[in-house]
């Protein structure tokens, strides 16, 4: 939180009931540079990633000197949401970083995985080949042999991605750390939005559809076989013998 914040940021010791981390602004350490007030601010907003995204900084620091330490020589659990994480297993020349894939709609689900799918092929194209290698798969990979069973439960099958050097060099890192940390809620964020443009195009549909029916439906007026002007009563029987009397 200091490397990244500096003066404007404090950690109030202990924090707030109920929560883990509680920060205090210091307005007036903002700098008067506007880009950079402007890019720290979005930098103050996105606090939840720089916390959950600084264990992964370290173990992809690493690969600019192409050394694991010992202590992290094995698979690295990160907690990104309630009973969720997903690992990475460090290794001299690059990090595999995998994702369990989860959704609570079965709806999601479908989607999530046509898009995981989607994904992975997308990388395979010739403007993407610096991109970290991609894969997907429905059974867990072998970087998770030794993770817990529980964690292993999915829906939408697992993605990796493999961190070489190259994508953590200069200011690549801090990218790298972002989309990675932020992987799931932009998955979440694209499937949402495919089901809401599914759904306006259904509506779509459904309204073209009604007013072809409508367009369909013969014209009233034109197709009465009677005068436009003629009208008709129902006579009662004493009204219809008096009738027929006169």
């Amino acid at each position: 939180m200091k490397a990244a914040y500096g003066l404007v940021v404090q950690i109030l010791d202990p924090p707030r009931d109920g929560f883990n981390l509680t920060v205090k602004l210091n307005l007036s350490k903002l700098p008067p540079d506007e880009e950079y007030r402007n890019t720290l601010l979005v930098k103050i907003a996105s606090v939840r990633e720089v916390v959950m995204g600084a264990p992964l900084r370290v173990v992809l620091k690493r690969l600019t000197s192409r050394a694991v330490a010992q202590d992290t020589d094995q698979l690295v659990a990160l907690v990104h949401r309630p009973m969720e994480s997903f690992f990475l297993a460090p290794q001299a020349e690059k990090v595999t970083v995998v994702f369990p894939m989860r959704f609570k709609d079965s709806t999601d689900t479908v989607l999530a995985t046509s898009f995981l799918q989607e994904f992975v092929e997308a990388r395979r194209t010739a403007g993407l080949s610096n991109a970290p290698p991609c894969s997907w798969s429905p059974s867990p990979p072998l970087e998770l042999k030794d993770a817990p069973a529980e964690a292993l439960s999915t829906n939408a099958g697992f993605v990796s991605f493999v961190i070489f050097p190259r994508h953590v060099e200069g200011k690549k890192l801090d990218k790298t750390v972002w989309n990675l940390s932020t992987f799931h809620a932009y998955v979440n964020y694209h499937v949402k939005c495919s089901e809401g443009f599914m759904h306006t195009r259904m509506r779509r549909r459904v309204e073209s559809l009604i007013q072809a029916l409508d367009r369909a439906k013969p014209d009233t007026e034109k197709s009465k076989k009677t005068g436009q002007n003629r009208s008709f009563k129902r006579l009662s029987l004493q009204e219809s013998r008096s009738r027929l009397k006169s």
